[in-house]
């Protein structure tokens, strides 16, 4: 089991929601300054996102007993999975908290950073990675930090990142239909169009969708609005609501209707339920699928034999979403040197290999070749700059306002127009309620 789609849309919600009860913890017991922890010992506790039976969960306990035999600091790992996004907060509120744990960058920040209970790990990028000549800083890309939100003190650097995924359209790029269709990448929205239109006559759906999946499904409009120099988080934290009349926004508006109007999403995406519609995409009924590159491992069981992916991004895109994985130190962390000079010794372009390869993954090292099936989204992500999805915003104004509008744009029940005059009106009115 890989990033999963569900746990992906889920996870920010759950970040933000814990992180007010984790703020009252840490009220209530009191917190230690910036920097607390004692010194270094000869063994750590590390709580990790995987299971020890997933490739990340192998390759990262391969990694711990080459370090422990190379530095004999022994490495208490709990494969705890996906729920240390629920434990972290409390753990680190009755000052229980491991000294490492890893998870997506939004939850660490949901959970800890953004409470200023995430140890700075600036420090950590002049470190040395083992056997290279290099600091940990020189191989992993500083882009991916840059774009994360700032904790209480500025600090944008408490999670060291290994893993990256992107969203992007995912095709086979051995279908003869999408071949005829697509003889070179579309530069153009019309260009994108006319292959649609040439899939369309061949009764190839051009884009699947699970159609009551607003966070995936609305990746369209937010990488539309992308292509059109608009940020989603600055767009939907306007509290006038009048960032909306920009024209640009009703073009990507228009755009994303004109996908639902000219008939060219499957057929009857709006009344089906995951993952119906992602095991058609992966039988070739359809052609393009805006999704995560946890796709690959999600349907690699389902493709046929001749099946080879390929990605892309819209046309006019000029920077790809990231979403990052990798390690943090609480604040409270009582050995907070041990867990940095592992962060450094994971680093190494042999462990990173490893992780690539067994897990189908692209590490944030851009020196280690990604699996063949993400080879495209690689490219992407070491080509240009990156951003988040949805430029970062997320939680109830989500919930609340943009998922049920667009939902109902995508399902064309209202026009354009009708999309952006009710998300102006509807942003102003939320963000009024806030205070």
């Amino acid at each position: 089991m890989r990033r999963t789609r569900s746990a992906r849309r889920t996870r920010t919600a759950l970040a933000v929601a814990t992180a007010a009860t984790f703020a009252l913890g840490l009220t209530a017991c009191g917190g230690n300054s910036a920097g607390s922890g004692t010194k270094s010992g000869s063994s750590f506790t590390y709580w990790s996102m995987w299971r020890a039976d997933e490739p990340q969960g192998k390759a990262i306990k391969t990694a711990i007993d080459q370090f422990t035999a190379a530095t004999g600091i022994k490495v208490n790992v709990k494969f705890v999975g996906r729920d240390v996004r629920a434990s972290i907060g409390p753990a680190i509120a009755a000052n229980r908290a491991p000294d490492l744990w890893d998870q997506g960058s939004d939850v660490i920040y949901g959970q800890t950073a953004s409470a200023g209970q995430a140890r700075d790990l600036t420090g950590v990028l002049s470190m040395a990675v083992p056997g290279e000549g290099k600091t940990v800083g020189d191989v992993i890309p500083a882009k991916y930090t840059k774009v994360l939100p700032k904790d209480p003190s500025g600090v944008q650097n408490y999670v060291i990142p290994y893993i990256v995924d992107s969203a992007e359209l995912f095709y086979n790029a051995a279908d003869p239909d999408i071949r005829a269709a697509m003889t070179t990448p579309p530069a153009t929205w019309a260009d994108f169009i006319k292959i649609c239109d040439a899939l369309k006559a061949k009764k190839k759906p051009c884009l699947a969708s699970e159609g009551e999946d607003a966070w995936t499904n609305g990746l369209q409009f937010d990488y539309q609005l992308n292509a059109q120099g608009i940020s989603f988080a600055d767009l939907t934290n306007d509290k006038s609501g009048k960032a909306w009349d920009n024209p640009a926004v009703l073009k990507a508006a228009q755009q994303t209707e004109q996908l639902v109007k000219g008939g060219y999403i499957v057929p009857g995406y709006d009344a089906t339920k995951a993952p119906a519609q992602e095991t058609a995409w992966a039988s070739g009924k359809d052609a393009f699928w805006m999704t995560g590159s946890w796709a690959t491992s999600e349907t690699g069981k389902e493709v046929g034999p001749n099946w080879k992916f390929g990605a892309m991004l819209p046309p006019g895109v000029t920077a790809p979403d990231s979403i990052t994985f990798g390690f943090s130190i609480p604040k409270r962390a009582k050995n907070p040197e041990a867990a940095e000079k592992f962060i450094a010794y994971f680093l190494q372009k042999k462990t990173m290999q490893s992780l690539a390869s067994t897990a189908d993954s692209i590490t944030t090292r851009a020196d280690v070749p990604a699996p063949a099936d993400l080879a495209d989204v690689q490219k992407a992500l070491d080509a240009n700059a990156v951003r988040l999805t949805y430029d970062g915003q997320a939680g109830a104004l989500m919930d609340k306002v943009f998922n049920p509008h667009f939902l109902d744009l995508w399902h064309g029940k209202i026009t354009a127009e009708q999309f952006v005059a009710k998300m102006k009106s509807d942003q102003a009115a939320y963000w009024k309620s806030q205070g």
